[in-house]
């Protein structure tokens, strides 16, 4: 039978949608935001929701760029975005935020004085 493999137990799996012996499609890369980004971010974020300034997020990770959207409250359009884009590391910085009409408000290099533009009392650490 065509997209049934046999497991251990004698039962078959079957396969919606895939034809059987079909080459598996190569997974395209994204860009994400490593462990540490997100912690700078998150710490930020936090304090903001804390204050009771912003109330949720939103996180896409694309094969271009990786961006986390903060909204004020539930709306269509995000207040801020935080944008990753490595193609731009090596020209104005990967890192740039915008606002909800799509203006950047700050470019650059380093990630925790983008943010800054986001939490001006926030002591940058290096």
């Amino acid at each position: 039978m065509q997209g049934r493999q046999p497991n251990e137990a004698g039962l078959s799996l079957v396969h919606v949608g895939e034809p059987a012996n079909q080459p598996a499609r190569p997974v395209q890369p994204i860009v994400a935001f490593d462990r540490r980004e997100l912690m700078q971010i998150l710490a930020v974020y936090g304090r903001k929701v804390g204050a009771g300034e912003w109330r949720d997020y939103a996180m896409d990770f694309l094969k271009d760029r990786a961006l986390f959207s903060i909204y004020a409250r539930v709306s269509e359009r995000p207040l801020y975005v935080v944008e990753k884009n490595p193609k731009l590391r090596a020209k104005q910085g990967q890192y740039l935020i915008t606002n909800q009409q799509g203006r950047i408000l700050k470019r650059g290099h380093d990630l925790s004085q983008v943010l800054r533009v986001l939490d001006p009392d926030l002591a940058v650490v290096g």
